[in-house]
């Protein structure tokens, strides 16, 4: 480890750059320590704790701009439990995912997998760039809004003359950071624990009419499914500000504090204002230097809110090493891509002034390891 003390005025006022777990801001601590005198620790069937998730509830419908006739639907075990409950209650028959990463990968692995549906079509592009749709005779579309494993991003857009397939976006890391429309989208689905700065292990999934039918549908068809991933089960407890088992209240406490921040703020035209202005810097920065350069070379499938800079001359391992040693923390690759990277997080709790000091401390870096 070579020893290399950054300047504190170049260090940024929060170190955490991760992709998930997030930054956490310090007013959702002091909601936590507020409720824990009252709220953690008590039923969650009863008003207090229901009320919060009732309040989350709400404040995703404003945030979203969702139409008064969509359903916010809850559950316990992330986005990754998500992609089984959808095999069993979204997929009726055959769906069509879009690859272009990690994540995107897995989800399409769960259809393949799963016994009771046709084998899906699967449209996959290079690690940094993205496929385009392949109309085709499938029920469901499967997108990705941001990949998180590869920082490549794609706009959302109903695939024409797709009739009454449903459009089901897996947006765990996009969600609170970018722009999209409730007309192009019929599931839109996450975990809180990236751009809303809560914990893991839940999953919140935005349901227009469309998809509350099939949810209905397939479920009247009495087709096996556990208890634990029946999505009728979910909507029906969430109508009730529940979840089927017991949920962390923490996480709710926590995201609650961050929506009702970013409504206070603006909305998430300002949380988009915020990762753009992260993003813009953070490019900008990469294509200025001649050790650095953004992952995903195609402007406009560039992400907002996870920025992949690959590295050339010196060594990103090294680098994230020391500035870890420094207190600025995740900054390495995603573990499975393999690559001599940086990947920096831009959510919404992260201040766009805290990624300008990042980028000054990796120049630093650099010219005190030549």
């Amino acid at each position: 480890m070579v020893n290399i003390s950054i300047p504190a005025n170049l260090l940024p006022s929060d170190g955490r750059f991760g992709s998930g777990p997030s930054k956490i801001r310090s007013e959702q601590m002091d909601a936590l320590v507020l409720a824990s005198r009252h709220i953690l620790g008590t039923s969650h069937r009863q008003a207090p704790v229901k009320n919060i998730l009732g309040s989350v509830r709400e404040q995703l419908r404003q945030l979203f701009s969702l139409p008064a006739d969509w359903e916010v639907v809850m559950g316990n075990g992330g986005a990754s439990l998500f992609w089984d409950a959808a095999t069993f209650g979204l997929i009726q028959n055959k769906s069509e995912h879009l690859v272009f990463g990690e994540f995107s990968s897995k989800f399409a692995d769960a259809a393949r997998n799963a016994p009771h549906l046709d084998q899906p079509i699967v449209v996959e592009a290079t690690p940094g760039e993205v496929p385009a749709v392949q109309l085709a005779d499938v029920d469901t579309y499967c997108f990705t809004h941001n990949e998180t494993s590869t920082g490549a991003s794609m706009q959302l857009a109903r695939p024409a003359n797709s009739g009454d397939a449903l459009v089901v976006v897996d947006a765990t890391s996009a969600a609170g950071g970018m722009a999209w429309s409730p007309k192009e989208v019929d599931v839109y689905y996450f975990s809180p624990q990236k751009g809303f700065g809560s914990e893991g292990g839940t999953w919140i999934a935005l349901c227009s009419p469309r998809a509350v039918e099939r949810i209905g549908a397939i479920a009247a068809t009495k087709r096996w499914c556990p208890p634990s991933l029946d999505l009728s089960i979910a909507l029906d407890n969430s109508r009730a500000n529940q979840t089927y088992n017991t949920p962390s209240i923490s996480t709710f406490i926590l995201l609650n504090e961050q929506l009702r921040w970013m409504l206070d703020n603006g909305g998430l035209p300002w949380c988009v204002q915020r990762t753009t202005q992260s993003s813009q810097h953070l490019y900008t920065w990469a294509t200025q230097r001649s050790f650095a350069s953004p992952f995903v070379a195609n402007p406009q499938h560039r992400s907002p809110v996870v920025g992949t800079i690959d590295l050339d001359g010196v060594d990103a391992t090294q680098i994230s090493n020391i500035l870890r040693e420094n207190g600025i923390v995740d900054t390495e690759s995603y573990r499975k891509l393999g690559r001599n990277q940086m990947r920096i997080s831009m959510f919404p709790s992260v201040e766009p002034t805290d990624v300008q000091q990042l980028t000054a401390c990796i120049d630093y870096v650099v010219e005190h390891l030549s």
